[in-house]
């Protein structure tokens, strides 16, 4: 006996009409969203672009070849044309405009190590079984957290800088260097001095020289890992990364015939300036300073939650064997602490680039200053 199945037949739903279709409906949707946004994008356009004929405001970047006919304070280490440092009013725009890069560039360089060490510190510090170190840790995190950086700003150029306890300049504070007459640092409530370097000669081959090493190193740091990957032995990439531009750099710096030197800071015969060195003015150091103290309570937490990220068991022993001197197996543990810390650590430290644009708050407290006086 055999049974034979049968198929289900297949009712033909009829199709809906276009304009209660969901996928053309979806289609026109989008294409109308697209041509309103396009149309009051050239809307506005249209309008800015009248406006601005009708009151005779030029379009065109030419301003940029102009005269800035202003001088730019504490610019005595601009580094902006060659064998010039000082900036000449009668300059184009455009080389202004390089020294406000080349500014911010300093500001989120310096505030991001400071920021990285203080964080890593205070992470730490959260976990620590002492408790004063822990409330401490807790409460600078907490204090800065809460507190918008242009107020910490302000705070730094107005109270700790400006009118804190710092000498004026003619009674700055000269702190040499061990063993020698060269002043490793000069601080006063206008502007501080720190060595640094003069250039002699053009640096761009220099920096050409120094950014084949830079390529050579990253070639190094795949080969050493693929060293590793193959036989296991300790492939040292850092060393070599950083072994290689060192040597680079030493190498150009006596084949182009030293084209910058050491420069240490000293105040001038009339105690009215700083001759030499790196100069850094309160408006830069508040920027700095409080970005980077403000960046650390985030990287703070970063740290303390990727510590507490990796497994118990593996905590503990790295407690264990640092106390019995196996620093390498204690490193290993940092290393695994860091994968975790990395990726959110870059992303917070990147934020600290931008956020030099709210300098010109210590501009305007500078301009206030004048005028009250």
């Amino acid at each position: 006996m055999t049974t034979e199945t049968q198929e289900p037949q297949r009712r033909e739903v009829a199709r809906p009409p276009f304009y209660r279709d969901v996928r053309v409906i979806r289609v026109v949707g989008q294409i109308l969203a697209v041509l309103a946004v396009v149309g009051i994008g050239f809307w506005l356009v249209r309008n800015l672009v009248s406006n601005m004929n009708r009151l005779g405001i030029s379009t065109s970047f030419d301003f940029l070849f102009g005269p800035i006919n202003t001088a730019i304070p504490f610019c005595d280490n601009c580094w902006v044309i060659p064998y010039q440092s000082r900036f000449d009013p009668r300059s184009p725009v455009w080389q202004m405009v390089l020294v406000g890069v080349k500014n911010t560039f300093l500001a989120a360089f310096f505030g991001i190590i400071l920021a990285s060490v203080m964080g890593l510190v205070v992470g730490i510090s959260r976990l620590s079984e002492n408790w004063l170190v822990a409330r401490l840790a807790t409460f600078y995190v907490e204090f800065f957290r809460n507190i918008p950086p242009l107020v910490i700003i302000i705070f730094f150029g107005a109270a700790v800088f400006t009118a804190g306890p710092f000498p004026i300049f003619s009674e700055s504070w000269e702190i040499n260097f061990p063993a020698t007459d060269n002043n490793l640092l000069i601080i006063n409530n206008d502007k501080w001095g720190i060595p640094g370097f003069t250039q002699i000669d053009d640096l761009l081959l220099f920096y050409i020289i120094l950014g084949i090493g830079f390529v050579v190193g990253i070639l190094a740091w795949r080969w050493r890992t693929r060293v590793f990957e193959r036989t296991g032995q300790p492939h040292h990439r850092v060393l070599w990364f950083i072994g290689i531009i060192v040597g680079f750099a030493i190498v150009a710096f006596f084949a182009l015939g030293q084209p910058f030197h050491m420069s240490w800071p000293v105040i001038s015969e009339n105690r009215r300036r700083i001759d030499g060195g790196f100069i850094v003015n309160w408006g830069f150091m508040s920027v700095t300073v409080a970005l980077g103290l403000y960046t650390a309570s985030h990287i703070g937490e970063i740290i303390r939650g990727s510590i507490l990220a990796v497994p118990y068991g593996q905590s503990e022993a790295a407690n264990a064997v640092l106390t019995s001197g196996e620093l390498p197996i204690a490193m290993a543990m940092v290393l695994a602490e860091a994968s975790f810390a990395a990726p959110p650590t870059v992303t917070d430290t990147n934020l600290v680039a931008p956020s030099p644009s709210r300098t010109i708050c210590c501009a305007r407290f500078n301009m206030t200053l004048s005028s009250a006086s």
